[in-house]
């Protein structure tokens, strides 16, 4: 944001520079206040840069058609079908249209129906009220979001530029997901797309008005570096390259993102950072207790790449490791989705790689070292964990401290009156899965959980179980009824679920099984610690570690115990309900299960939750940074 220029003002000028850059050539302007940020940019824009043309029309609905008319006779766009790559694809042409706000907006629906149903590439730029003028009566307001309909490809509400870092840089994200919408980069089907854009006031530049010429190109904005999305090939003749040093490259599967990302990284010799329900879990390249091992800060600034596939939307560490300055991000996902970027930061989206990159190289000599630590730090995090939940912990070497800390957890503890008893019932219940069994796993701690110890007791060449979640939305609701439905579904063993107690509740009814109706084996673990601990790993368990009026309020809005009696409600449903009480009888439960639907409760502490986070966090760190020094 250029700090003398109005926020509206600033983001307009930055807005409309990098659409120019993105191949816009025309834009249509309808009059209007509201949208006199967009109108004075355009008007620099159009005396800044040669190609760009600048056409005022009084009627909006004039000149949605104008743009249409423009964008079908214009000389279409080239893009390669990859980095790298000789094939060219042929795009239509985008031209945007700007309008203010009020019924200026509604006279664009005639146009974009048309380019809805011929697949034109519209860019519709409406000004709108800022959000604490909407519903308030304020002049020419309505409610512009979604007036469209189906008939856009892609629309979004964009807030009020205010000022603050990182503004530009979403507002150009939103606008490169719009655009190659509007293109059909994804899915081959362009069409119109809709940006709201709210504006607040001042509306203008503040002094005089740069004219054309030097001046003008002087204080003109600088585009910001663009996810560059390249459009899906229509045949196998495309080779996308990746971007970045290869031999400083990791690979991060997040939910959904297949086998091949497992094959991707054992072919190039790269770390595999994988989510328990990415399909992609386990192998030599896979990194233990990732999350944590994230947190070492002289390990992760050695990444100069990482190739995204699947959805990650597990951790707070991997996410800043893909906004991270100086890291170059690959996307790979299938064309015709929104690609996953929560960070704004990728560099190139493709929607498949080459064969070749599931071949070995013929040297990988380079890339040996990285990988080489990668995997000693995933040594020493697995030897934390071990410790820290089970009975068999290994020992500890002379000189990793943390990784022998005291703690390892006796099989006939109580786990309710033990640290790590989540993590040990969730390491419990991964071990238990066989080659042919599913297990679903609930969101929250449960997936958090998994996600540190699966693979601590799978040989490294063996396959990971089937992990199943319902990521999407990543919410609680459901979860007992999908696992029903994935039991009903032909699975060859055994299905399990790992649920919350909260998880558990919310979707009690889904136990509920008429007469006539097929019955499945299905065994439901729920971890239950009377409330909703995931809040306390977050900043709000932070708040009320510092007082003790804080941790009333906590328990009263994020805890929210329940002191419920799932044996009663099971009973209710005629459902089989087991309580275990330490690791032994977790384990004769699973290697047990019976017939039909089961659900075995282990009650486990709350209380401290935020500690144990931290803990297994800070011995990992140490631990890691151990290996390190002595590798």
């Amino acid at each position: 944001m250029q700090p003398d220029l109005p926020p509206a003002v600033a983001a307009a000028r930055a807005l409309v520079a990098d659409l120019v850059v993105q191949g816009v050539r025309d834009v249509v302007l309808a009059p209007g206040s509201r949208s006199a940020p967009l109108a004075y940019a355009l008007a620099e824009a159009a005396s800044v840069f040669p190609r760009f043309r600048l056409h005022v029309r009084v009627d909006e609905r004039a000149a949605g058609f104008l743009a249409l008319g423009l964008s079908k006779g214009a000389e279409p766009l080239e893009r390669g079908a990859g980095p790298g790559a000789g094939t060219k694809i042929t795009l239509p042409r985008p031209v945007a249209v700007v309008t203010t706000s009020g019924t200026a907006v509604a006279n664009l629906h005639p146009a974009v129906l048309e380019a809805h149903h011929t697949g034109v590439p519209l860019l519709l730029l409406t000004a709108d009220r800022p959000h604490e003028l909407r519903g308030t009566g304020a002049s020419q307001t309505t409610d512009q979001v979604g007036i469209f309909g189906s008939a856009v490809r892609f629309a979004a509400d964009v807030p009020a530029p205010s000022g603050r870092d990182g503004e530009v840089r979403d507002l150009l994200g939103t606008a490169g997901r719009a655009l190659a919408a509007a293109l059909g980069l994804r899915d081959r089907n362009p069409g119109p797309v809709h940006l709201n854009l709210a504006y607040r006031e001042p509306l203008q530049p503040a002094g005089v008005l740069d004219g054309a010429g030097d001046g003008a190109r002087r204080v003109w904005p600088e585009p910001s570096r663009r996810t560059v999305v390249q459009p899906s090939a229509p045949g196998p003749g495309a080779d996308p390259a990746l971007y970045g040093d290869p031999a400083r490259t990791l690979v991060v599967a997040g939910d959904g993102a297949g086998p091949q990302a497992r094959a991707l990284a054992e072919a190039q010799g790269w770390p595999l950072l994988a989510e328990p329900s990415s399909g992609a879990c386990g192998g030599p390249n896979g990194v233990q207790a990732y999350r944590a091992v994230l947190g070492v800060e002289e390990l992760v600034a050695d990444v100069e790449h990482v190739v995204v596939l699947g959805r990650p939307t597990l951790s707070r560490p991997v996410q800043r490791l893909l906004g991270r300055q100086g890291v170059t991000v690959t996307v790979v996902t299938p064309g015709g989705a929104p690609w996953p970027d929560a960070a704004r930061n990728a560099e190139v989206v493709v929607d498949r790689l080459a064969e070749r990159w599931f071949v070995a190289p013929s040297d990988r000599a380079a890339s040996r070292p990285f990988l080489a630590r990668w995997q000693a730090a995933s040594r020493a995090a697995d030897r934390v964990l071990r410790a820290l939940t089970g009975d068999d912990a290994t020992p500890a070497p002379p000189s990793g401290a943390a990784a022998g800390a005291p703690g390892a957890l006796p099989a006939g503890a109580v786990l309710a009156d033990v640290p790590h008893a989540a993590l040990a019932v969730a390491r419990a219940v991964a071990a238990a899965a066989g080659p042919d069994d599913v297990l679903v796993v609930g969101s929250s701690n449960p997936v958090r959980d998994l996600d540190l110890v699966l693979g601590l007791d799978a040989a490294p060449s063996a396959p990971a179980p089937a992990v199943l979640a319902n990521r999407g939305l990543a919410g609680i609701d459901g979860l007992v009824s999908t696992a029903y439905g994935v039991a009903l579904g032909g699975v060859r063993g055994r299905t399990r679920a790992l649920l919350g107690d909260l998880t558990f509740l919310h979707d009690a009814g889904g136990l509920l099984r008429g007469p006539h109706e097929p019955t499945a084996d299905l065994q439901l673990v729920v971890v239950n610690d009377d409330g909703g601990s995931i809040f306390a790993t977050l900043e709000h368990g932070t708040l009320a570690a510092s007082s003790g009026a804080g941790r009333e309020v906590f328990e009263r809005v994020f805890g929210t115990p329940h002191g419920a009696d799932l044996a009663a409600l099971c009973a209710g449903y005629g459902v089989r309900h087991r309580r275990v009480h330490d690791l032994t009888g977790l384990r004769a439960a699973l290697a047990d299960p019976g017939r039909g639907v089961e659900v075995v409760e282990v009650r486990v502490p709350r209380a401290d939750r935020l500690a144990e986070s931290r803990q297994v966090a800070a011995r990992v760190v140490d631990a890691v940074r151990g290996a390190l020094g002595s590798a």
